[in-house]
């Protein structure tokens, strides 16, 4: 096992979280976060925080500030956004898409890429679910 000191000595970062963090877009079914919560996942959204009325690109930087992929249905405008971060150089911690699925089959997709993808994978990447 190597240590937080040996880590920094070799470059690599040792407080990114294995598991991704969300942070779920207003358009976000309310329910979708404590329903993902309940199963253990660290989970934020616009309603609990009551960010209304934030640009899309305020919700990506707080998101990115904060180490959490945003989820949305609003994939266009934030694929755009996505594109706009690559050429700038400019880092997030993943955009996650999907089109707009009823409520179980939403949390369904959710947990299945919670479940079995990193933080690390979806790190400046657009996915989707």
């Amino acid at each position: 096992m190597v240590d937080d000191a040996a880590s920094a000595m070799m470059g690599e970062e040792t407080n990114r979280p294995l598991f991704i963090r969300l942070y779920l877009d207003e358009d976000v079914f309310k329910a979708i976060a404590p329903a993902l919560r309940a199963r253990g996942f660290d989970v934020a959204s616009v309603h609990d925080l009551q960010h209304y009325g934030w640009s899309d690109a305020e919700h990506l930087a707080y998101a990115a500030g904060e180490g959490r992929a945003l989820f949305t249905f609003n994939a266009m405008d934030y694929i755009a956004l996505h594109d706009e971060y690559v050429n700038e150089k400019k880092s997030h911690a993943g955009i996650i898409v999907a089109k707009q699925h009823p409520i179980r089959e939403t949390i369904r997709r959710l947990l299945d890429l919670l479940n079995r993808v990193t933080s690390d994978e979806v790190r400046n990447q657009p996915w989707w679910i």
